[in-house]
């Protein structure tokens, strides 16, 4: 799509011209414009259409030759507007106007910073759709949203970074709406290699041998049982001057059966997206790059299907993860925080400034915080709150939750160092308290995304299955890390 910068709004032309409204039917700029051009009719109109500017509202408005344009959007922001508002808003306008070829706004001009970038990255996302599979595909036909007005080409210049961004999304969306049967640890190693290659990143993959060799017992346990040979990938990305140095791990389970503790046909349904904590590193590494963050990166991703072959390891097995502590394995529908063990052992040898690990791991932090907001824990507070602020920037929504040192025996093992599921109270928690058993003194934020990384259903720039739920926290993380 061509995102571009037009002149003022009386000389413009097109097929369909987008302005906001506040509550109450208070004009927007350039909506003050077209409604006086258009007349008295529309009162009677809005009034019949029960428009009134709330947010979430957006009327498309017939101007019967009035405005050279063929529609007016009017898009409801409501009373109390910011960047989220403003994303959420250009994600309804994308979806409303899919099938327009070329769309102006004037979006731009709500006074808040940023606006341009947060109206372009919804409004592209909105757009999205996931269609490899279907026969007969129908995908947006807008080509060219163009900024109008004043501050127009200041615009067109924020819509760069931000649809660097949402192709970063967009890849973290595909990868995790994508079949288990097409992307196989293998098929996800070489896509990482093609990332590496169109933004300048190092990637190194570890197939089995190298992953034996690395002692990397926790991936090799969740694929004992798996046909498709398991992966490492670990992404380094060193720009001339780094101004810190920041470290992702992302579960990369590509198809999650339970293994030997076998999950529930219904509960299988969705377990092709168990990999969306990689997809959302995958996707970060490719924008922080190619928008030259002034970071250094390393994404380290365990890939593996956890699968109930004859070889698949047992409940009651031992299994020694990189850093050397042993584990017991009572559940092996408890793998994530298994590969998970040698990612963070591989992120903390690295000694990072910081260590942020995403994943799809428990149920119990959906059964707490719903299927829109991910949990948070951290060994760091400062890391925490640093985290926080760049989801909260990015859009994104976390809840940090407590990481108590009493609820460490839930986790102790009779006959190993721990064991990989505790009580049946608080797992969320102790599936965290399991995770910084492997990443040492350096400061260390979880990020469990097993609701949001995939989203119930359409709704303002989202789309129903894979969010890519992770990867704008991460970009503006490291944005912030580079500021200092």
């Amino acid at each position: 799509m061509n995102i571009t910068a037009g002149g003022p709004l009386e000389s413009e032309a097109g097929g369909a011209l987008a302005t906001p409204v506040f509550e109450d039917l208070t004009w927007g700029p350039g909506a003050d414009w077209a409604v006086e051009q258009l007349g008295d009719w529309l009162d009677a109109y809005l009034d019949e259409q029960d428009f009134s500017g709330k947010a979430g509202e957006i009327l498309a408005v017939p101007t019967g030759g009035r405005l050279a344009f063929h529609t007016l959007f009017l898009v409801g922001l409501g009373s109390d507007v910011d960047l989220e508002a403003l994303r959420k808003a250009g994600g309804r306008l994308g979806r409303k106007a899919a099938r327009t070829v070329d769309v102006a706004t004037t979006l731009h001009q709500v006074d808040i910073d940023g606006a341009a970038g947060a109206v372009t990255e919804g409004f592209l996302l909105g757009q999205y759709r996931f269609d490899t599979y279907k026969s007969e595909p129908k995908p947006a036909k807008t080509e060219t949203l163009r900024f109008i007005g004043r501050g127009a080409e200041e615009a067109a210049g924020q819509a760069v970074d931000a649809a660097v961004i949402v192709d970063a999304v967009a890849l973290a969306r595909d990868l995790t709406n994508e079949p288990a049967l097409a992307k196989a640890p293998a098929v996800l190693a070489d896509k990482a290699r093609e990332i590496g290659q169109s933004v300048g990143v190092t990637v190194k993959v570890l197939g089995p041998d190298e992953i034996e060799n690395e002692r990397l017992g926790g991936l090799m346990g969740v694929s004992m049982g798996a046909h498709n040979p398991a992966r490492l990938v670990e992404f380094a990305y060193e720009p001339a001057d780094p101004k810190a140095f920041l470290a992702l791990v992302g579960k990369g389970i590509v198809f999650d059966s339970g293994g030997l503790s076998l999950k529930t046909g219904e509960g299988m349904e969705t377990m092709k997206t168990d990999m969306a904590g990689a997809a959302a590193v995958f996707g970060a590494i490719q924008a922080i790059a190619a928008l030259d963050i002034a970071v250094k990166v390393i994404g380290i991703t365990p890939l593996t299907e956890n699968m109930p072959g004859g070889g698949a390891m047992r409940p009651g097995d031992v299994i020694r993860p990189r850093n050397g502590k042993t584990v017991e394995v009572l559940n092996t529908d408890a793998e994530g925080r298994l590969v998970l063990a040698d990612g963070l052992s591989l992120a903390a040898e690295a000694e990072p400034d910081l260590i942020v690990d995403v994943a799809t791991l428990t149920g119990a932090c959906k059964v707490a915080l719903g299927e829109k907001i991910g949990g948070l824990w951290a060994n760091d507070d400062d890391a925490a709150e640093q985290v926080l602020a760049a989801a909260a920037r990015a859009g994104e929504r976390f809840w940090k939750m407590p990481l108590p040192e009493d609820y460490r025996k839930n986790i102790d093992s009779s006959i190993a160092d721990m064991k990989n599921i505790g009580v049946r109270w608080g797992g969320a928690i102790n599936a965290a308290l399991f995770l910084k058993e492997f990443v040492g003194d350096v400061p260390w934020v979880h990020l469990d995304i097993a609701g949001p990384s995939r989203w119930p259903d359409d709704e303002h720039y989202q789309s129903k299955g894979g969010s890519g739920f992770g990867v704008r926290t991460l970009v503006a993380l490291a944005r912030e890390l580079a500021e200092g």
